[in-house]
């Protein structure tokens, strides 16, 4: 597990990347240890994900019991974490094929520090949806914007882990999305997620 200063240094790495400073990586561990501890992100973005997670529940549940609010935070959990790791798992079988492999590791790390930052940018509309959920219009604006937002700062960040060109990064990148998006799809489909 990275510790505190560990984690701050590869937030701030990633987040050079994604502002084209590519000196970044060096402040990323992409060692054997330094991929497995990228995972710890997850735990980095929890909090954030979590009120989203909640206003999403709470949604949901209405006025129903506490226990199926807890059933469906979990749900959305196992939705979320899935639509994180199960993409690399897919890409890593795709890695050698695609020519890509001894960029590997640089992608997992740094896409998966830019995930918990990402979380951490999504947090103003999951609030507004808690606390104030009659604006619905400037939740959905926020929420646009700020997707977009990511969606760049994503494709920035795949680029440079690649590094073979905005072609390449730009194939990956779009790969992974569609990917991504289709496990995050099945997954509230097979959890029963019915997410407006």
């Amino acid at each position: 597990m990275p510790s505190g200063a560990e984690v701050q240094e590869h937030l701030t790495g990633v987040w050079r990347i994604m502002t084209g400073r590519a000196d970044g990586f060096k402040m990323l561990d992409l060692s054997v240890d330094g991929f497995w501890n990228s995972f710890f992100a997850i735990v980095v973005a929890l909090p954030a994900l979590v009120v989203g997670w909640v206003g999403i529940a709470n949604d949901m549940a209405g006025m129903l019991t506490f226990e199926l609010r807890l059933s469906l935070l979990l749900r959305l959990f196992l939705a979320d974490i899935g639509a994180w790791i199960l993409p690399l798992v897919v890409l890593a079988v795709a890695a050698r094929p695609a020519g890509i492999a001894n960029r590997f590791v640089h992608y997992v790390v740094a896409s998966n520090w830019a995930s918990a930052i990402f979380a951490w940018l999504m947090l103003p509309p999951a609030l507004l949806r808690m606390f104030m959920p009659s604006a619905g219009e400037l939740i959905v604006l926020v929420s646009l914007l700020l997707f977009v937002a990511t969606l760049v700062l994503s494709w920035r960040v795949t680029v440079a882990a690649i590094a073979r060109g905005p072609s390449v990064g730009s194939a990956v990148f779009f790969a992974m999305l569609v990917t991504s998006i289709g496990v995050l799809m099945s997954l509230q489909a097979l959890l029963g997620l019915d997410i407006q």
